[in-house]
């Protein structure tokens, strides 16, 4: 019998590692702090639970990094991309789902795999010694004890930034006498995509009144050690985007491009908040980018001087937590492993990837490494030109250590290309540029999965 994997963590990462090695036919130990120790985010027990937004942004794999990183998922036997097709829920060109369904469906597949045994209990330090192989995949709220050990053991400081979770709200409390359907710029291939996002439009006087109050409003006050962490530029509350300038929310989440207000179409909304789907039911909608650290009480007064929400019920209310992440390209070799500790395999958002679907891909290569390892064979990262080799050559070396920051998958860590010359509409050699990438990408990842063929299990997502 094949010695077991152990992986520390049941998020996003540690269930596309536990997936993916397993189904080379190696047993897997799915180490699970939850419930026995609960996170200030999580609200269940579930695997791979979504804490932040529903949605895995964009699933266009024509001409967007996000997209063709999900295609690769896919094309890897991703878990999460097939419980996500079965629970999704409508967002345009964004693949968003109903977080409890998908959590569910990602747990119940876990526990049923006959290679894979979960335990529920916290690892409170380093892995014992006889683990001769273990991936930590903890993610961004990793145990203090865990990550005070991980710190000790590599001789570097961790680091760690805030990430603010944006609230949630009941549909039939929102004005639709105000609000509207309807996808930017009318996106989406059917009829529920082009109508996804619901839509709260401000004129000029109530804009200026809101940001005076979002300014204003008292915030959280952070603990003497959470003081000088600093915020994730992906993921700032509004007040602290507030703050760096008047106009910037119209030029971010507030932004009032692309979308008609059919009660009034003739006026032009100054600034438009967006609410996206939150759930399949459609009962739940969150409000796009408007992560906060606003006191409860007054994120309740803030939020209902947007036009539309004014008697607006809070399914959940907005919340800001501390993420740890550690210096990946100091510390981590080209297959994953810590330098100072080779048997240890870091992945997911505590290798300073970040988001849903950056993390799960890092679990994907990290159990395919693992279980590679495990049956004798060679551990060959995935070209540059694809997403997830471009993610990963990032956090392993390519990412200047010093300045170090947490990375959605962008083009721009992928090797430059060169096309021809694009005539048309402004922005055509971009669009060409992106659908470039995007072909190169995929065709590198599915000459690299040929090349490195792991044995499968018969066992289906």
């Amino acid at each position: 019998m094949t010695d077991p994997i152990h992986i520390i963590g049941g998020g996003m990462a540690g269930s596309e590692a536990a997936w993916a090695a397993a189904n080379a036919g190696v047993p897997v130990i799915l180490h699970e702090m939850r419930p026995t120790r609960g996170t200030f985010a999580h609200q269940t027990e579930g695997l791979a639970e979504l804490v932040c937004s529903n949605s895995f942004r964009s699933d266009d794999h024509t001409s967007n990094a996000v997209g063709v990183l999900h295609e690769e998922m896919r094309r890897a036997g991703s878990l999460l991309m097939a419980k996500a097709a079965l629970t999704r829920t409508p967002a345009g060109g964004a693949l968003a789902v109903d977080r409890d369904a998908f959590s569910a469906a990602v747990t119940a597949a876990i526990e049923a795999h006959p290679l894979i045994e979960i335990r529920r209990e916290e690892i409170a330090g380093l892995p014992p010694a006889d683990w001769d192989s273990v991936i930590i995949a903890t993610g961004p709220l990793t145990s203090q004890a865990l990550a005070e050990a991980i710190r000790a053991r590599t001789g570097a400081e961790h680091l760690a930034f805030f990430d603010a979770i944006a609230p949630i709200v009941y549909a039939e409390s929102i004005d639709m006498g105000k609000a509207w359907f309807q996808s930017r710029y009318d996106k989406g291939e059917t009829e529920a995509e082009r109508r996804a996002y619901l839509n709260c439009p401000m004129d000029e006087a109530q804009y200026n009144a809101f940001i005076d109050a979002l300014l204003a409003a008292p915030k959280t006050e952070f603990k003497e050690w959470e003081k000088d962490t600093p915020y994730f530029d992906g993921c700032l509350p509004i007040e602290v985007m507030a703050e760096r300038g008047r106009e910037t929310l119209r030029h971010g989440p507030m932004k009032p491009v692309g979308l008609t207000n059919p009660h009034n179409p003739t006026v032009k909304a100054h600034a438009i908040v967006q609410l996206r789907q939150d759930n399949a039911l459609g009962s739940l909608f969150n409000i796009v980018g408007f992560q906060t650290k606003m006191t409860y009480g007054a994120q309740k007064d803030v939020l209902r001087m947007i036009p539309g929400l004014e008697t607006a019920e809070f399914a959940r209310l907005g919340g800001i937590h501390r993420n740890t992440f550690i210096n990946s390209p100091t510390l981590l070799d080209p297959a994953m492993r810590l330098r100072a500790e080779p048997r240890m395999r870091f992945a997911g958002q505590i290798t300073g990837v970040e988001g849903y679907v950056e993390s799960g891909a890092m679990g994907i290569l990290a159990g395919r490494f693992a279980a590679a390892e495990r049956l004798g064979l060679a551990v060959i990262a995935p070209p540059r030109e694809s997403a997830m080799g471009a993610l990963l050559a990032h956090i392993t070396g390519d990412a200047e250590a010093a300045s170090f920051q947490p990375m959605n998958v962008n083009f721009g860590l992928f090797p430059p290309i060169e096309i021809e010359r694009v005539k048309g509409r402004k922005g055509a050699r971009k669009q060409a540029r992106a659908q470039a990438n995007a072909e190169r990408a995929l065709d590198a990842f599915d000459r690299w999965l040929s090349q490195t063929p792991l044995p499968k299990a018969p066992v289906q997502a």
